[in-house]
């Protein structure tokens, strides 16, 4: 091989195509594995697998025996936050986590359906509960809109030209994170979800006292405004802080909105959110939840 220079002309020897090509692939292996370590604890912490692993189902051992071992809980549950940070289709999982397409995706349907999302979000909400890091002094709600590929629970946006779509309702406290999430029809009223919204809030512990589930004052913007609501949200408690319509001025209305404003940002910020490919309604929902149980923890792990 002749290498060439302005001012210098020099010969190097020629090395072993196999001994080049042995050495190339086992540095790439290497840096892979480390790469893939690397991103595994990023994605999942030790801290947060210490909140997840007393909550993953036990699996059902064959009584005949045999089969196949079964792929580490950790591995899987790594894979599916990487499909949820991400945004990239199943088929798309990079093999480099050790877990098959398939298994990542059958054991998502399996926690979701046990539950498995709403018990770690409400977890993590335990954990800064404790902490006093929850400002219950004040909640607000949102609602959002997502473009959809097709599935249930899916509706004509009036945003997006009457295209398929989902919306995504969330309730966060003070500081902006979220206590409570839902998802609806693209065409669905942001004031029915006031309710559902209210009453997904999990009884959450406290530093000190009995454990808490509803805040002092609720804002929202014109779109909940009904005297019914209104009402509702009295008898259960809570003061009602609701734009009225025609009344009160709309540069009001960011004084506080732009917490809920930025709780639905950080949960947009996982790809997977942005525009929904799944199916099924409860997969979405189960993407959602989780979304909001990093998002949490994330406040937690500070």
């Amino acid at each position: 091989i002749t290498q060439r220079t302005s001012t210098l002309h020099t010969r190097l020897p020629l090395c072993s195509l196999k001994s080049v090509s042995r050495l190339d692939l086992g540095w790439v292996a290497g840096m892979i594995l480390f790469v893939v370590d690397e991103l595994s604890r990023r994605l999942v912490p030790d801290e947060l697998w210490a909140l997840v692993e007393p909550l993953v189902p036990a699996h059902q051992v064959r009584p005949q025996g045999g089969g196949r071992s079964r792929v580490d809980d950790r591995a899987v549950f790594t894979a599916i936050v990487f499909v949820l940070t991400s945004g990239c289709a199943w088929r798309h999982l990079p093999p480099s986590f050790g877990v098959k397409v398939p298994t990542a995706h059958r054991r998502f349907t399996e926690w979701t359906k046990a539950g498995l999302w709403r018990r770690l979000h409400r977890a993590v909400l335990d954990e800064l509960g404790s902490q006093g890091m929850i400002d219950w002094s004040r909640a607000v709600l949102d609602g959002a809109s997502v473009r959809a590929k097709g599935g249930i629970l899916t509706g004509p946006s009036p945003v997006d030209r009457g295209k398929p779509g989902s919306k995504i309702h969330a309730l966060s406290d003070r500081a902006g994170l979220p206590l409570a999430v839902a998802i609806s029809a693209a065409n669905t009223n942001d004031a029915h979800a006031l309710k559902p919204l209210i009453l997904a809030i999990p009884a959450v512990k406290s530093r000190r006292g009995p454990r808490r589930r509803k805040p002092d004052k609720l804002h929202a913007d014109k779109a909940y405004d009904q005297a019914e609501l209104r009402d509702w949200v009295r008898k259960q408690g809570i003061t009602v802080r609701i734009a009225r319509k025609g009344i009160e001025s709309s540069q009001k209305i960011g004084k506080h909105r732009w917490v809920i404003e930025r709780c639905i940002a950080w949960l947009f910020g996982y790809r997977r959110l942005t525009i929904r490919y799944e199916r099924y309604a409860n997969h979405f929902c189960a993407f959602l939840t989780l979304a909001a149980a990093l998002t949490c923890f994330k406040k937690l792990a500070k």
